[in-house]
């Protein structure tokens, strides 16, 4: 089974090993997996223009400027790519001009028995009037709540900051130093908690709004966890970028928020997936030798492995961390270049593991047609557009764009505004591009 995943040396964008995925396991993951190895291979560039950048601009922090460029315009090109990438592969499996005329009621949807006016069956209907009074009554304060929350703990954080700064710069030494980096560590792994502790408050919310579509119910649990998730794992970096307008320590949060949740993760889907098989499979063979003294049966200890398989939940928390990854590349990682070099080796081991869980942990799922990697795409975009105004607004923060306006801060406005109209002029040329990068 391992042998149909991607060995990551394919042509960029070919994306070949996608149809053997696709074969087994059905166009959702193969498209998962298609869209892990293209967004590696796009950002092997961004890895090694920072890795010289890094090294030889590291204690100038200020020169980032043409990095940001590079990297606005990186962040609204791959997208663009993708877009072909993914049409090429659906028009190949001809899944490219599928569309769900009906779709069943989810299996969690329930109310009193009622015939529908489409197709005239009997069936259970919820009023929409109840339903959006729990969205508006309970989930959106819910998620207010969170959010205040999160900025609480943002602000413990700057407290924690300023205290270790203040006993470095009392004492000056090698603990110290270490000390500097204790909050930011801390607060990362409270970031990974607290995004957990969420995603199944929502779950559990989203599922008592009772909606009757699994369409529904995944948009609105991607739009409760997509928000509270980029609050919770950006929203100290813009206020440090923006209001305290310190780019040494925007450096050193990025760096380490990155490298923390790195770790957590590969820790929660490589290594902790690996040990719990290893003794499913030393429980299971036990199991079997008591039942079956010496005999050698290895396909009925297959079988009996494969019961004991838990089930594969979707693509929901694979398609989420790479939208983190991708939020961490494309906002701030001018101030840190070596942000795309980390996620270029954690995707490496991220096709490994996620194929290991995928053969060995995970029972094998019904496969699903799909023509897209649905509701993520809009959320890369918007998540580019915001990373495009983010890179425009740090080029007007810059020492080298103030020098030009030393004296106006709304001229601010006035480059972002430009370098976003200009954008928006260029972006027909972008089909383009994709059609000159994929051959």
């Amino acid at each position: 089974c391992l042998s149909h995943f991607p060995k990551l040396t394919a042509p960029f964008c070919t994306l070949h090993n996608a149809d053997n995925i696709r074969s087994y396991f059905g166009e959702g993951l193969a498209l998962y997996f298609g869209f892990l190895e293209y967004f590696t291979f796009a950002l092997v560039p961004m890895a090694l223009i920072g890795i010289p950048y890094y090294l030889f601009d590291w204690d100038d922090y200020d020169k980032y400027v043409l990095f940001a460029v590079f990297n606005l315009v990186w962040s609204t090109v791959f997208l663009e790519v993708w877009k072909r990438c993914s049409a090429t592969l659906a028009y190949r499996w001809g899944t490219l001009s599928r569309k769900k005329a009906f779709e069943e009621p989810r299996a969690g949807f329930h109310g009193s028995l009622g015939l529908n006016s489409v197709t005239g069956r009997e069936e259970p209907v919820y009023p929409s009037s109840k339903r959006q009074l729990r969205i508006y009554l309970v989930s959106l304060p819910f998620v207010l709540l969170s959010l205040y929350l999160s900025f609480f703990m943002m602000m413990v954080y700057f407290d924690m900051e300023n205290w270790a700064i203040s006993v470095y710069n009392e004492d000056p030494n090698f603990m110290t130093s270490i000390l500097l980096f204790v909050p930011s560590i801390i607060y990362a792994v409270l970031i990974e908690i607290m995004n957990l502790l969420y995603r199944y408050a929502a779950e559990f919310l989203t599922d008592w709004e009772n909606h009757r579509l699994e369409s529904s119910f995944q948009n609105h649990l991607v739009l409760k966890v997509l928000v509270f998730n980029f609050v919770n794992c950006f929203g100290s970096l813009f206020y440090i970028a923006f209001a305290m307008q310190d780019m040494v320590l925007l450096r050193q949060s990025l760096a380490t928020l990155l490298i923390t949740s790195q770790i957590l993760n590969q820790v929660m889907e490589a290594f902790l997936p690996y040990w719990l098989q290893r003794r499913r499979n030393k429980r299971v063979h036990k199991q079997m030798k008591r039942l079956m003294g010496e005999k050698e049966l290895p396909l009925l200890a297959q079988i009996q492995l494969e019961t004991e398989m838990n089930s594969y939940l979707g693509t929901f928390d694979d398609y989420l961390e790479q939208f983190l990854l991708f939020g961490y590349v494309s906002l701030f990682s001018c101030v840190y270049p070596l942000a795309a070099v980390l996620v270029v080796l954690n995707n490496i081991t991220e096709v490994y593991s996620d194929a290991f869980k995928m053969c060995h942990v995970f029972k094998r799922p019904f496969s699903e047609p799909a023509a897209n990697i649905g509701v993520w795409q809009l959320a890369f975009e918007t998540m580019s557009v915001i990373a495009v105004v983010t890179n425009c607004a740090l080029i007007g923060l810059s020492p080298q764009a103030k020098a030009y306006f030393p004296e106006s801060e709304t001229q601010l406005i006035l480059i972002v505004v430009a370098i976003e109209v200009m954008r928006s002029l260029v972006a027909p040329l972008y089909p383009a591009l994709g059609s000159f990068y994929t051959g």
